[in-house]
């Protein structure tokens, strides 16, 4: 059963089916005359008189459970040939059919019979509108939001979700200054880097070129591409080995000339060949 198949005509089907049941051990008829004599009175609710309450108030109730519960099953239910949906639109329009009857008949009609009347009119009105007017085809309740993408390294619960110390490698965290040595994951081995003072921006500028810069300067990052990307082997094979997806944070752990040397989640290194607009952790 999913509840969220429920539409808004289903919703007005629930508010008016309580509002019949509340209805109906109320008062069905009402007293002109003074207070004394209306307070010997007893009164009468409709789950007395049989034909009013069992076959009227209830069916009603009957007719908009059963619209509801055919909106909330995966699969349609058929009750001798048809579905339970049809069924519950018959029972409410007989219902509201029903209590105006007795309306007609009682010479003084009470609270319950008003109010009851009142809520069998509108169930019925929306057990056959609902198919039909597009504002009660919208949907009951708004579908849920997506999770946000966690970034690479960093699982729920860990430094910077909300309420969390930020950490190293995603976006709004601390930043370690450029050069320092990041904390390596389980199975990443222990990059040797000097670490060097100056704190670099968060927004990745272009990898210098070839022979600017010694090897013993890099320190690894974190880094995220602004499109996918092509990540190829280190032996200079033209086929890709990967693809860099954007959203996702990857390690860097090598300068090769204008490229950079990075490992993906699931270990494999290659050389990714375009790094511009690549953005920093």
């Amino acid at each position: 059963m999913n509840i969220r198949s429920l539409t808004r005509g289903d919703g007005v089907l629930i508010g008016a089916a309580v509002v019949l049941f509340i209805a109906s051990f109320l008062d069905i008829s009402g007293c002109d005359a003074g207070a004394a004599i209306c307070d010997q009175v007893p009164s009468t609710n409709s789950w007395e008189i049989s034909p009013l309450g069992w076959g009227a108030f209830l069916l009603g109730i009957a007719g908009a459970a059963l619209v509801v519960l055919s909106h909330a099953l995966p699969q349609p239910r058929k009750v001798a040939g048809l579905e339970l949906g049809q069924v519950g639109v018959a029972f409410a329009v007989a219902s509201a059919w029903n209590v105006l009857m007795w309306m007609f008949e009682s010479d003084n009609a009470g609270a319950g019979l008003i109010i009851g009347l009142i809520a069998t009119l509108i169930l019925a009105a929306a057990a056959v509108a609902a198919p039909l007017v597009p504002a009660l085809k919208g949907p009951l309740l708004s579908a849920p939001r997506p999770q946000t993408p966690q970034p690479y390294g960093m699982q729920p619960g860990q430094p910077g979700q909300q309420g969390v110390p930020g950490g190293y490698g995603y976006p709004g965290a601390q930043q370690q200054p450029y050069g320092a040595q990041p904390q390596p994951y389980p199975g990443q081995p222990q990059p040797e880097a000097q670490a060097q003072p100056a704190a670099q921006p968060t927004t990745a500028q272009p990898a210098p070129a070839q022979g600017q810069g010694q090897a013993g300067d890099f320190a690894p990052f974190w880094f995220a591409v602004p499109v996918a990307r092509p990540l190829y082997a280190e032996d200079g094979s033209p086929t890709p080995i990967a693809e860099l997806a954007p959203g996702t944070w990857y390690l860097a752990v090598e300068q090769r000339g204008p490229g950079l040397i990075a490992q993906t989640q699931d270990g494999r290194r290659g050389v990714l060949q375009d790094t511009t607009g690549i953005q920093r952790g």
